[in-house]
């Protein structure tokens, strides 16, 4: 009978970030740490909301971040206050 060894876990290619990192990295922009929210929403409500973020070149993730914001205000840093400043406000859309 023929042997095969398998050797171990290849090494990560140079340069190559873990998924981790990769998720890390899309939050660098805010100063506090992000926690990842998972609902569940009617495919008719998906739909509208996605298509009038790609009509208005936005995107869904910022367009509902701001509205959870504006539903549940608190108190927020000024360099956070300050980077809002900079981005154009995507307040009073129709969804």
């Amino acid at each position: 009978m023929k042997r095969i060894a398998f050797g171990g876990k290849p090494a990560p290619k140079p340069g190559a970030a873990s998924a981790d990192d990769w998720v890390s990295d899309r939050s660098n922009h805010r100063l506090e740490p992000n926690k990842r929210l998972t609902i569940d929403v009617p495919l008719s409500l998906h739909q509208r909301v996605k298509s009038q973020c790609a009509i208005q070149g936005l995107k869904m993730a910022d367009v509902i971040r701001d509205l959870l914001d504006e539903k549940f205000p608190g108190e927020r840093t000024q360099d956070a206050l300050r980077m809002d400043e900079s981005t154009p406000a995507v307040a009073n859309t129709t969804l």
